[in-house]
């Protein structure tokens, strides 16, 4: 059986707290044998691809641009697409479960394309939150506190058939 692929989506301009939270996140998923997929560019995407390198994981970095040589260093493979952010796109479809950490505008649209794709759990650990008119929460997003719980949760998923 194939090893779980989890997203792991984020700020590429993020606070320390969110880069040690996806840091630890790509630990635990690494020490789980899941594949990590990310943008493979700098913020979240680079500390949650440390966190997994560090622990013999596997990270595969889906870019935007052509050019490999601007990828984390801490990737296993990385895939030029050319696509700017319509890797987004490319980065849910590939994955069992998407764990957000922080908020942009960019990882708002990975959280959208996710909840668009369904039958997959969309985990959000901080970062911003997405309000009806009434100002309460969206269904759906999974809200964590810890990198523990976020990875619990991902790693229960049935896998998607992708």
């Amino acid at each position: 059986m194939m090893p779980a692929q989890v997203a792991v989506c984020g700020p590429s301009a993020c606070s320390p707290g969110e880069a040690r939270l996806a840091y630890e996140i790509g630990e635990l998923l690494a020490a789980e044998g899941a594949t990590l997929i990310c943008g493979g560019g700098p913020g979240v995407m680079a500390a949650a691809a440390r966190g997994a390198h560090t622990n013999e994981g596997l990270v595969i970095g889906i870019r935007p641009d052509d050019d490999a040589s601007t990828a984390s260093p801490y990737l296993s493979a990385v895939v030029v697409t050319g696509m700017g952010e319509a890797r987004n796109g490319i980065i849910v479809k590939s994955a069992d479960a998407v764990i957000v950490v922080g908020g942009s505008w960019g990882t708002m649209s990975e959280l959208a394309l996710a909840m668009r794709r369904g039958g997959i759990p969309v985990i959000q650990l901080g970062g911003w939150s997405v309000v009806d008119e009434s100002g309460n929460p969206v269904p759906g997003v999974i809200r964590v506190q810890t990198p523990e719980e976020a990875v619990a949760v991902a790693l229960r998923a049935e896998p998607s058939g992708r």
